[in-house]
């Protein structure tokens, strides 16, 4: 008889749901909950795949980066570069001016007053 591994009761959208309930309601036993489902699929690699994708909801990103600091390691050894945010074109684009040196302010006794009226 061939022994076939069952699928995790862990899944992608219980943990988002517990996160939301955690963030809207500060309930602190789904938060509990949340992070340790995230600790199973991060800390066996059957699940790494499954755990990359959760961390695309922000949430998730956050607990990651905050309590389980996996996300970046397991995509380096699964050989996935996690995306950098990249500028927008038209910031790209844009040559830059050279920086001039600032302006000397104008020394107080040639700034007119703001009160003309008082000696």
């Amino acid at each position: 008889m061939a022994t076939r591994t069952r699928p995790s009761r862990v899944s992608r959208a219980k943990v988002l749901e517990q996160l939301k309930l955690a963030a809207r309601k500060g309930d602190r036993t789904a938060l509990a909950l949340a992070v340790d489902q995230m600790r199973t699929l991060a800390y066996s690699p059957r699940y790494w795949e499954t755990y990359l994708l959760l961390l695309g909801h922000p949430l998730a990103r956050l607990v990651d980066l905050l309590v389980i600091k996996q996300g970046e390691k397991i995509a380096r050894q699964k050989g996935w570069v996690m995306s950098k945010r990249r500028a927008s074109k038209s910031h790209r684009a844009a040559p830059r001016k050279p920086r001039s040196r600032r302006q000397k302010r104008p020394r107080a006794d040639l700034q007119p007053s703001l009160f003309p009226d008082l000696p």
